[in-house]
C-alpha cells in the first residue's frame, strides 16, 4: 500500500510540473519573436528584402535575405552557424538546402547545427507556394527553431 501511494504521488507530482511549465510559457521559449525589416542595405539584384528575426531579445539576431529565382522566391535565413533556405518547391512552400554560391558557413558546421529528419518534415510547410513576406517570414520563424538540433537551441537565444 505504501508502494503505491509513493507511486501515485510521483505521478501528481510530474502532472502538475507540467501543468505549471504550460502555465507559465517555460515548455515553448520560441514562442515570442520579432521580425524587423533591414532598411537600406543593397545586396545585389537578386537580394529582394532582409529582414531579422530575434528570440525572446536575443543579442545575435537571425538574418533573413528573400532572393529571385526562377521557381520564385527563397528566404535565405542565416546566423553565424547555420545557413538554410525556405521558398517555393513543386508542392508548397518549404526548407530545403540553400545553394552552395549562397552558403557564408562552411557545410560541416550546419550539418552539425540543423536536424536533417526535422528538415524532411518541413519540405512543405504550406500547399501554397505564392505566400506574402509576411506569411513566408511568420512560418520561418515559427518552424526555425525545431529544425535546430537540441543541443543548438542556444544559438537562438
Amino acid at each position: 500500500m505504501k508502494k503505491l501511494n509513493f507511486i501515485t504521488t510521483i505521478v501528481l507530482v510530474f502532472f502538475f510540473s507540467v501543468s505549471v511549465a504550460n502555465a507559465t510559457d517555460i515548455r515553448s521559449p520560441f514562442s515570442k519573436y520579432e521580425i524587423v525589416p533591414v532598411e537600406n542595405i543593397h545586396l545585389g539584384t537578386d537580394v529582394k528584402g532582409v529582414w531579422t528575426i530575434r528570440y525572446n531579445e536575443a543579442d545575435a539576431p537571425i538574418t533573413v535575405m528573400k532572393r529571385s529565382t526562377k521557381e520564385g522566391a527563397e528566404y535565405v535565413v542565416q546566423s553565424d552557424y547555420f545557413v538554410v533556405s525556405y521558398g517555393a518547391r513543386s508542392n508548397g512552400f518549404g526548407c530545403k538546402a540553400t545553394r552552395k554560391a549562397w552558403c557564408t558557413v562552411p557545410q560541416k558546421i550546419t550539418r552539425a547545427v540543423i536536424n536533417v529528419e526535422e528538415m524532411d518534415r518541413q519540405k512543405v510547410l504550406t500547399p501554397n507556394k505564392n505566400l506574402s513576406d509576411d506569411q513566408a517570414l511568420g512560418l520561418i520563424a515559427s518552424y526555425l527553431p525545431d529544425l535546430l538540433n537540441d543541443g543548438y537551441t542556444h544559438l537562438l537565444n
